[in-house]
């Protein structure tokens, strides 16, 4: 009898792709594999290939124990709830307490990179959730994925139409990775079967400041980029008046702090450990998106 896995968040686009990988990748059966989600009728397509769907409301505590009942290996994802703080990690404690009761042998969880020593506002979810997970007793496989190379595509379209890109980070590098890289190595842990604990950091293979990063976009798009020096707070005001929300604009001007920081410099080889491949690079993602991001119109954020 192979090992059930439950993936949490199997509507989003990270539990999406780990899914596919467990699929096509790893080639798990589907009969193995409990996608859960708030809303089960949008897995229609999973369910056509073989895969169990569950109900999982991550604020439904009684709901999430019936969800993980019966399951080996569970893949929490962090959730989407940052415009309340706080609510996250209580989301996540929950989701904790409920595989405890219900007897799942191991977790696996969805973290950033170092987030003990990180200006990200949302960090302290992180590092919370990931302590409730080591004090759970349960053996676990912590995730810390680095910020990704899909989130410039929210803002390069609009940014290489003006040719300009304002940024907080300063000289600070970062060093990313593809959404899809990180579901590839998350599922790769997940079907290892491994019952040790343990932590991995997932990153690009360099580190890039952002000229370097605008540069590569120029180069993908044929346009020029300038990058425009602003501080926190001119950040901050640009972004909420470009129309988005709050939170995210503080989020976003958090990682920009975190980047100039040197915070998120950081590079491993827990990819190329887990996978045995090399991680995709940020011109590679660029090359690929190219489509996007130079379409008329952008995102305007």
């Amino acid at each position: 009898m192979s090992e059930t896995i439950l993936v949490t968040g199997a509507a989003g686009q990270l539990g999406q792709r780990v899914i596919h990988h467990l699929l096509e990748t790893y080639k798990i059966a589907p009969g193995t594999i409990v996608a859960a989600t708030r809303s089960p009728e949008k897995l229609a397509e999973l369910a056509n290939k073989g895969v169990l769907t569950r109900k999982a409301d991550f604020d439904d505590a009684a709901g999430l124990e019936k969800a993980f009942a019966g399951i080996d290996r569970l893949l929490i994802i962090s959730t989407d709830a940052l415009d309340t703080p706080g609510k996250r990690l209580a989301q996540h404690q929950a989701a904790v307490a409920a595989a405890v009761k219900a007897g799942v042998k191991h977790i696996a969880y969805t973290s950033m990179p170092a987030p003990d020593d990180s200006l990200v506002n949302f960090a302290p979810d992180h590092l919370g959730s990931e302590n409730a997970i080591k004090a759970s007793g349960i053996a676990h496989t912590i995730i810390r994925d680095a910020w990704y190379h899909d989130n410039y595509m929210h803002s390069m379209p609009h940014n290489l139409q003006g040719g300009r890109w304002y940024s907080a980070t300063g000289d600070g590098k970062v060093s990313t990775i593809s959404r899809d890289d990180c579901a590839l190595a998350i599922a790769a842990a997940l079907a290892s079967g491994t019952s040790e604990s343990a932590t991995y950091t997932l990153t690009g293979a360099v580190s890039l400041n952002n000229r370097q990063i605008a540069a590569i976009i120029s180069d993908v798009a044929g346009k020029p980029l300038e990058v425009v020096d602003v501080n926190d707070e001119q950040l901050g005001q640009g972004m909420r008046g470009a129309g988005l929300p709050g939170f995210v604009a503080d989020m976003l001007v958090s990682a920009d702090a975190n980047i100039r920081a040197g915070k998120f410099d950081i590079i491993t080889g827990d990819f190329t450990k887990l996978t045995g491949k090399q991680p995709q690079s940020l011109k590679e993602f660029f090359v690929e998106q190219k489509a996007a991001l130079t379409a008329a119109g952008g995102s305007g954020h």
